[in-house]
């Protein structure tokens, strides 16, 4: 007869044996883009095995975010979904970082010509230039960004539901202004048009609630689709180069 410690040792062995042989959780690119042939079986939102291969043929291009990297991949053939190099992980953190309006200042953008276009510095600034679906964690903390910023600028800020407004300006050579959200507060879903003081065509912006901040740029991707956030998602994809 077995005793009782000896049935229980081995069910012990068995379950360290269990674990012993238990799948390594597998990270996952995510497909940002895609264009050629093969498209449709490359949907942007499409999970792929980091360590997995795609085949493409010719005309084809995928990009990927894998690996806190994006990666373009294209051409005819067996293809690796990630690639060596260094992680991008550190400008992620950089780029989605959440500033506290009440300690930001208008400031300039260093290191850049005056007037020259430029990129986002954060992923929840709103580009005043382009219509389109803004997605955020916090509406307290969102900013306004400008791509030209030679010469002092104010914007009008207009309810897309009621006659409610507000102006905000820019100084010249500042590419940064605040979201006054005590006088046009934010919420999940609602529209607002932007459009400059001396111009009559207006950009349309909605905004998309995230129930929580995503810790990696896979995942980030992943929200940004689902809510249809395409502006933020092409600059995520590309300030992860």
């Amino acid at each position: 007869m077995f005793s009782v410690k000896t049935i229980l040792a081995s069910a012990a062995l068995g379950c360290a044996g269990m674990a012993l042989v238990a799948p390594v959780a597998v990270q996952a690119g995510v497909v940002i883009k895609s264009s050629g042939p093969s498209a449709s079986a490359f949907p942007v939102g499409k999970k792929l095995d980091d360590r997995g291969r795609i085949t493409l043929k010719a005309g084809d291009s995928v990009t990927v975010l894998s690996s806190g990297r994006t990666r373009v991949i294209s051409g005819a053939g067996v293809h690796r979904v990630a690639q060596r190099g260094t992680s991008r992980r550190s400008t992620f953190a950089t780029l989605t970082r959440q500033r506290s309006n009440a300690r930001v200042r208008t400031g300039a953008t260093r290191g850049l010509v005056m007037g020259a276009a430029a990129t986002h510095a954060s992923l929840w600034d709103v580009d005043v230039s382009k219509s389109g679906t803004m997605c955020a964690v916090d509406f307290d903390e969102i900013r306004l960004w400008r791509p030209a910023y030679d010469a002092a600028s104010t914007y009008v800020v207009a309810s897309g539901t009621n006659p409610e407004h507000v102006h905000v300006s820019f100084e010249q050579g500042k590419a940064i202004t605040l979201w006054d959200s005590a006088r046009m507060p934010l919420s999940d879903g609602a529209s607002y048009n932007i459009s400059a003081d001396d111009s009559a065509e207006a950009v349309t912006v909605s905004f998309a609630k995230l129930t929580a901040m995503p810790t990696n740029p896979e995942d980030m991707a992943t929200a940004l689709i689902e809510k249809g956030c395409t502006g933020q998602l092409e600059l995520l994809a590309t300030k992860m180069m």
